[in-house]
């Protein structure tokens, strides 16, 4: 944990390994691994250790495979973490008002997984603490996390 170049080599290694299987026939099926799945985790593990180049790429890709041609989301609760990966990206560069969008965006989705929403929310809720400590948008940021995952 916090080792950014284990990290990095576990991510690269499984992504091979991945590439070696065949697409599965149905993604859906819980006992096979999906392949968009990778990226997923790999937002998450590159947000965390602070490459926030690395989490917003694999954010952005998984709105987009996610996103159908009609603009909806095809996968809600995915969207939303990666909309919320980028929030904190953006906090993390300095962009408050951009940050806030982004959660505005995650945090207005109708299917929630409370705990999901609430572990990015979180991590997005002490970027903006640090950063804008006597921001009231930042501070409000918390009441809304608090209100979407109630």
């Amino acid at each position: 944990m916090g080792n950014h170049r284990n990290v990095t080599r576990a991510l690269e290694k499984g992504r091979v390994l991945l590439d070696s299987l065949p697409y599965p026939e149905r993604p859906d099926n819980h006992f096979v691994v999906d392949p968009d799945k990778f990226d997923f985790y790999a937002m998450d593990c590159y947000r965390l250790i602070g490459d926030d180049s690395l989490a917003e790429m694999h954010a952005t890709e998984i709105i987009r495979k996610t996103t159908a041609p009609d603009g909806t989301s095809q996968s809600p609760m995915r969207t939303a973490e990666a909309t919320l990966t980028l929030a904190v990206v953006e906090a993390r560069r300095g962009d408050l008002d951009q940050s806030l969008v982004y959660a505005d965006q995650a945090l207005a989705i109708d299917r929630r997984s409370r705990p999901s929403l609430l572990l990015i929310g979180t991590e997005l809720d002490g970027e903006l603490r640090q950063r804008y400590p006597r921001d009231s948008l930042a501070t409000e940021f918390r009441q809304s996390l608090v209100a979407a995952t109630a």
